[in-house]
């Protein structure tokens, strides 16, 4: 086997594209140039459509969290009141980034591989009239679920006159983000996911409900203060120095997925989630989540005894040299995660799938060998 080929199908980071890791090896620039700041304000006028809003997209040198981070600090403070509307453990970490801060984080909790249904958020937003905020998550990468996210900013708007704050951090970019159309007041994500680079850039971008908010209030950052990057981008430049070689990435990046079309780009993460879903099922394999909710970018799967999962990911790993994710808190070593977002095609699905049969072959595994791959085959060959 080749040790330097290998086959990362986690839920980020993904895979970066031979393109993209040459356009990071451009000769590094000034930061306060003319010319990077040309690029930099093209590339975040063309973050503007992935998110599905007119408004500016800010983009910062940081993790996801780091701007998950910034939507609280820029939006509620302390002593103020919010929903958390927990699936898993990326809505948790909401809820204890608000925490920090002394805000009173009311907690949405369902169980972990369900998503949060409109009607348990109005109710919730009933017993909790006095919340400044919703967080949600859209996909929770712990558990493979997609949640509403469209149905539950319906509700808050409709119920409340609270902000609705989604982090998007492992789907935006492979699945339909309508901030404008659908009120979200704040979408956020990172560039280590659907976006193919490396960690290291988060992208958010408010609408003019969060600006009202965020103007008349003090701020309690200085790193993240939303309005200073806001006033440093109209000056098409950063307020602090900027992760240049990965904006050159990103560059690139924007035109990968600008040549494939959004509407390709969702198609084909669909395309990867059936065809997973679809193999898993014929080798009786449990799924966490309904086939209504399953994300586009990852895949949970739960074997329930009929198999150690961290024996197949450690077989993948040292004989397949495939990197598969394991579960997380209570879930850790009980479940897997599969991975197909980004850099990713059905024929990579197919490579996992195939893996994985082998994997728990050698493990005694009593599967109808070959048919995951069929179904798989199958579901691929008559996509329209």
């Amino acid at each position: 086997m080749f040790q330097d080929k290998l086959i990362l199908r986690i839920p980020g980071p993904t895979p970066i594209p031979h393109r993209v890791q040459q356009a990071m090896n451009h000769p590094m620039i000034g930061h306060r140039s003319g010319q990077f700041s040309k690029l930099f304000a093209d590339v975040a006028k063309r973050l503007k459509p992935f998110f599905g809003t007119t408004q500016d997209v800010y983009i910062l040198a940081g993790s996801g969290t780091s701007a998950l981070e910034m939507a609280v600090v820029n939006t509620v403070g302390a002593g103020d009141e919010v929903a958390v509307l927990v699936s898993g453990a990326f809505g948790e970490r909401f809820a204890k980034i608000c925490e920090r801060y002394d805000i009173t984080a009311h907690r949405l909790n369902v169980p972990w591989g369900e998503p949060i249904r409109g009607e348990q958020l109005e109710a919730f937003l009933a017993e909790h009239p006095q919340v400044k905020a919703v967080f949600a998550t859209q996909c929770e990468t712990s558990t493979g679920i997609i949640n509403p996210i469209e149905e539950l900013a319906q509700v808050v708007r409709a119920k409340s006159d609270a902000l609705f704050i989604v982090d998007a951090v492992s789907c935006l970019g492979a699945v339909p983000m309508e901030m404008d159309a659908w009120g979200v007041d704040i979408a956020v994500t990172g560039s280590q996911k659907a976006f193919m680079l490396p960690t290291g850039l988060a992208f958010i971008a408010a609408s003019e409900r969060a600006w009202n908010v965020i103007d008349n209030r003090k701020p309690q950052a200085f790193y993240l203060d939303l309005k200073a990057y806001r006033k440093s981008l109209a000056e098409q430049t950063t307020p602090y120095t900027p992760a240049v070689s990965l904006i050159f990435g990103l560059e690139e990046v924007c035109n990968m997925l600008e040549e494939e079309g959004l509407e390709n780009i969702f198609k084909r993460h669909e395309l990867m989630r059936d065809m997973t879903r679809a193999a898993m099922k014929a080798l009786g394999i449990p799924l966490m989540t309904a086939d209504e909710f399953g994300s586009a970018t990852v895949t949970s799967l739960d074997p329930q005894g009929k198999f150690d999962a961290e024996e197949l990911r450690k077989i993948l790993r040292t004989k397949y040299n495939m990197i598969v994710a394991g579960g997380q808190q209570h879930l850790k070593g009980k479940i897997f995660r599969i991975g197909h977002m980004g850099y990713c095609e059905p024929l990579d699905v197919i490579t996992v799938i195939s893996a994985i049969e082998m994997a728990l072959k050698e493990m005694g595994v009593d599967i109808p060998f070959g048919e995951g791959v069929k179904k798989a085959q199958e579901v691929y060959i008559n996509h329209v």
